[in-house]
């Protein structure tokens, strides 16, 4: 696991968007933390990263919103779901095989549909605007991220 810390928002998506240009076509980024943590933002970043020009929001209402980019974005928001079923009903299989990067907020709801190819991003509350994010995943994608200041945690 890596970590670093974001100092602000505008922090936040610059991370974001080092990590959104290291992405491609298949990779999932599994976004977990409170309400308010980072995680649209950490998305509005990542988009950047990913050579998408349309403004991010959040896609609390809509689940799933798609973004062309040098690599499409698929930006779900799992927070209104409450069952493994309602995944199911709404083929999250597909978005996930898609043919761009899937970014999931309150992707510890996907549970047992968690690839395993995927980058989990977890949000920690440090106060006020700073935010400590941690990282797991495929260990080609965690040494790229080292070589970019990241700090390795146990």
């Amino acid at each position: 696991m890596i970590a670093k810390t974001s100092g602000s928002p505008e922090d936040t998506e610059s991370i974001a968007a080092a990590i959104g240009a290291m992405l491609s076509t298949g990779d999932v980024i599994v976004l977990t933390g409170d309400l308010g943590a980072g995680k649209t933002t950490f998305v509005r970043g990542l988009a950047r990263g990913l050579g998408v020009a349309l403004g991010v929001k959040s896609p609390s209402f809509a689940i799933h919103l798609r973004y062309p980019g040098r690599i499409p974005l698929h930006h779900l928001d799992l927070y209104r779901l409450n069952e493994a079923r309602d995944l199911a009903e709404l083929g999250l299989e597909d978005v996930l095989e898609q043919d761009g990067v899937a970014a999931v907020e309150w992707g510890e709801r996907l549970k047992n549909w968690i690839p395993d190819r995927a980058l989990t991003v977890t949000f920690e509350d440090l106060g006020g605007t700073r935010r400590r994010l941690r990282i797991e995943g495929p260990a080609s994608l965690i040494a790229r991220l080292q070589d970019q200041g990241w700090e390795h945690v146990s």
